[in-house]
């Protein structure tokens, strides 16, 4: 489900970047802004660290063999929604503007 969801996000992530990347710093911040922008920017964070704990979580099962499997599993999930966190965090900020 992750997936499916993250390859349009992704797609309008890239072409809404490289369509702006000769702008300038102020224009790419009313960019952000702007309410469907930002929520799709907080769907793109969302979607792509739940994908990412989910394949990182995969990779230690499948090469992990000791005790410490349950511990990385762990460390993976709390980091990847920290970082989500922040994310929705810094864009709700620029969104709102403070």
């Amino acid at each position: 489900m992750t997936a499916i969801a993250l390859a349009p996000l992704t797609v309008w992530f890239v072409a809404t970047i490289i369509a702006r990347s000769g702008s300038h710093h102020l224009s790419f911040i009313s960019w952000l802004r702007s309410p469907l922008t930002a929520s799709l920017m907080v769907m793109l964070l969302i979607v792509l660290f739940c994908h990412s704990a989910l394949g990182l979580e995969v990779v230690i099962e499948d090469d992990i063999y000791s005790g410490v499997r349950f511990a990385a599993v762990i460390a993976v999930r709390l980091g990847c929604f920290a970082f989500a966190v922040l994310g929705v965090l810094a864009v709700l900020r620029v969104a709102i503007g403070r």
